[in-house]
């Protein structure tokens, strides 16, 4: 049985969250784009640490669990919202409004459905499931965040970054594209849509191993070109997504029809 003072420790990284979701939005009011996207990515890596700690620790709680959605709720929900609407939805006016809360209330929704889920009683003999149902609210906060990071380089907002020509090349398209991807992105949040999980993966199996390695070259990519490839890898899990539905779509519809002309025979 672990110790009390073990369970204000995944808490701590959780409340790490929440400041820095806070802090953000203080930026985005003050027009520093670059740092509160910063604060944004800083708020992924607490989310993605606290729960770890709490399973390592043995020390998840009911309690733990709604600490992290209502923290989530500010840093993935509440801060991107806010630093597109300053960046890029203000001049929208009522329509600009309209499109930040529809990212807020799914987001809000998106955790509601999550937590829920997961206080259903677990079937012994059911396999866990290796992936979420709709897209996680940390991946949707990273699309904006890894956008905004990647626009103060070509904004020559950040001149010492090194960047991608290519990609930088697109920055004026996804600039004016934002409202139509936030809308996209805050639907898929409350979609059925099929994204990886990775929390099951056995990292002994060789399919595993394969995943390491890439795992490295991209961590060498994001060292060299950080702001580049976190939006690439952000709107590249946000497309998997949909790629994965629209190829399980096709398979059933398949399926479907083999066993209608069999009926038919």
């Amino acid at each position: 049985m672990p110790r009390k003072g073990l369970y204000v420790l995944p808490s701590l990284f959780t409340a790490g969250n929440l400041v820095s979701g806070f802090v953000s939005m203080i930026y985005s009011i003050e027009g520093n784009f670059n740092a509160a996207a910063w604060f944004i990515m800083l708020a992924i890596a607490f989310d993605m640490i606290d729960g770890r700690i709490a399973r390592l620790t043995k020390t998840t709680s009911k309690f733990g669990m709604e600490l992290d959605s209502l923290c989530d709720l500010v840093s993935f929900g509440v801060a991107p919202a806010m630093l597109m609407y300053v960046m890029v939805l203000k001049h929208m006016d009522k329509v600009g409004v309209a499109i930040a809360l529809l990212f807020v209330i799914t987001c809000a929704t998106r955790l509601a459905k999550f937590n829920v889920k997961a206080m259903e009683p677990i079937d012994p003999n059911k396999p866990a499931a290796d992936s979420f149902s709709g897209l996680p609210t940390p991946a949707s906060a990273g699309i904006i965040g890894a956008f905004v990071l990647s626009y103060e380089i070509f904004d020559g907002t950040v001149l010492t970054a090194k960047s991608i020509p290519l990609l930088m090349k697109k920055m004026p398209f996804f600039f004016d594209a934002m409202p139509i991807i936030m809308v996209i992105i805050s639907f898929l949040m409350v979609s059925n849509v099929p994204y990886g999980a990775f929390k099951k993966m056995k990292w002994s199996k060789p399919k595993s191993v394969q995943f390491f390695i890439v795992i490295i070259v991209m961590l060498i990519l994001i060292f060299s070109y950080p702001q580049n490839m976190f939006f690439i890898i952000f709107f590249g899990y946000a497309l998997s997504g949909i790629i994965i539905y629209i190829v399980r779509y096709y398979r059933m519809r398949s399926v479907l029809k083999k066993s209608n002309c069999k009926k038919g025979l």
